[in-house]
Order: C-alpha cells, then sequence, then structure tokens
C-alpha cells in the first residue's frame, strides 16, 4: 500500500499496522504532500478487515513536530493544500481499527494533535511535546482544542494552549497527556506487545468497544446505553463470545476468527 509515498511509510505484519511518518532528515515536519498521503492511507486503513491495530510512530529521532517551516518559509515546491486532507485526525480517533500513537521524540503542533486523535499515546523516555501554535502565530489545526481538553481537562488543556511549552515525557505520563513512558530501545517493542494483545482479541467486541467509545461521544447516557445494550446482545450470542467463555473455563487461550 506504502507504494508511491514519499513521506510516509506503511507496514502490516498479521493485523497490526505501522504508518510511519517518513521525512527523518526534516524531523518528519509536514509538507501539504505529507497530508495528502496521511488522508489517501488512512481512508484505505479504515476499510481494510484486515488490519486490527494501527501504530503511528515516526522515522529517525523524531515524533512529528508539526509543519516543515523550513519547507513553507523557503518556498519550496509543493502541491496545493486542500481541506480534505485535514480529516487525519478524526479518521484516527473515529476508524473502526484501534490506534496507537508511539511517541518516539519531537511532538508538537499537528503532529500532537495526530497523538492526541489515537487512542492510545505512549512515548519515548527523551519525547517532547508543545503544543506550539501560539508561538508561531497560529491558532491550529487538526483538531487539538477538541482532543486535548478530553485527555488531560479543559483548564490545563487551555493552559498548554494559551502558554504553550515543551513537556517531557514523565510529565506528560504524570498529567496524563500519555499513557506510559519507555526507553527509546523499547518503545516500539513495548508498544507492539499491547498492539499484539489487542489485535488477538475477539474481532467483534474490539470494533465495537471502540464504537462504543466514538458513540458515547456524541450521544446523551440514556441513548448511549440503549446502543451499547443493542450491541452486548448481538456480541454475547455470537461465535467469539461462546468461544471466550469455552477458553475461559477451560484455562487455554481463546481462538478467533477474522480479525
Amino acid at each position: 500500500m506504502s507504494e508511491g509515498f514519499t513521506t510516509i511509510d506503511w507496514e502490516l505484519t498479521d493485523g497490526v499496522g505501522t504508518l510511519w511518518f517518513d521525512r527523518p532528515d526534516a524531523l518528519n515536519g509536514i509538507i501539504n504532500t505529507m497530508l495528502r498521503e496521511l488522508h489517501e492511507v488512512l481512508h484505505r486503513v479504515a476499510h481494510d478487515p484486515e488490519v486490527a491495530v494501527v501504530v503511528v510512530t515516526g522515522r529517525g529521532r523524531a515524533f512529528c513536530p508539526g509543519a516543515d517551516l523550513k519547507h513553507y518559509s523557503s518556498g519550496a515546491a509543493d502541491e496545493a493544500l486542500r481541506n480534505e486532507w485535514f480529516d487525519i485526525p478524526v479518521l484516527l480517533h473515529e476508524m473502526p481499527q484501534v490506534t496507537i500513537a508511539a511517541i518516539n521524540g519531537a511532538c508538537a503542533g499537528a503532529g500532537l494533535g495526530f497523538a492526541l486523535a489515537c487512542d492510545l499515546r505512549y512515548a519515548a523516555s527523551t519525547a517532547k511535546l508543545n503544543t506550539a501554535f501560539l508561538d508561531v502565530a497560529v491558532a491550529g489545526d487538526m483538531g487539538v482544542p477538541w482532543t486535548l481538553p478530553r485527555v488531560v481537562g479543559a483548564g490545563r488543556a487551555r493552559e498548554l494552549s494559551l502558554l504553550p511549552r515543551k513537556l517531557d515525557a514523565h510529565e506528560a505520563v504524570a498529567i496524563g497527556l500519555v499513557n506510559d513512558v519507555f526507553e527509546p530501545d523499547v518503545l516500539l517493542d513495548e508498544v507492539g506487545a499491547r498492539a499484539r494483545r489487542i489485535a488477538d482479541a475477539a474481532p467483534l467486541a474490539r470494533r465495537s468497544m471502540k464504537a462504543h467509545h466514538v458513540a458515547a461521544e456524541r450521544v446523551g447516557f440514556a441513548d448511549f446505553v440503549a446502543l451499547e445494550t443493542e450491541r452486548h446482545r448481538v456480541i454475547s450470542g455470537s461465535a467469539d463470545t461462546g468461544e471466550a467463555f469455552r477458553a475461559f473455563v477451560e484455562k487455554r487461550p481463546a481462538r478467533f476468527e477474522g480479525r
């Protein structure tokens, strides 16, 4: 699927996909072509039943520091920007697959927006995170004012937006911005183990749980419980649930079909 891409890369192994920001010489800074390629690959992945989990990370020593300011200020050649490419955080947040950000280094601006849109975030101990937008005289993009308050709370989100600063990984985990911190040389192994566990879960239950969290952000409590109950009755009667019950009683790993 990555054939023809110049700023990103995509790898799929046994249901777990890894989406790489792949401009290491520019610390994976965003250019218009990268936005288009991210938009295209995520739309394809969202409709691919073979993909259970998507891990997002960066090549080299950075995750994604946001826009490549040197590129934009230099007048370098690039393709024309299109508004529809800005749906990347929505895709990461709402696609049926579970999304995990493996924050291996600098993560700021739109790069932070990508990470916040994911279901889970894990950081290398050397990573630095920053909203950064106001320091470069923009109000921001990639949905940070929507995602950040849901992750760290409204008051702290406004402070981090209005008084941007670099947070190290340990402060980020302390305020709930990331789920955990690992040494750089084991970050992808630790994230991979979690991705593998999620990918091995019962497919219908996993997809429905992701859908539950998305739906809960849109509807009132009573409507959500009604939706959850309807899905629960379907899932409880599925072959996967029957297999999970038998595996629990027999003290063995469950064996599920599909993704």
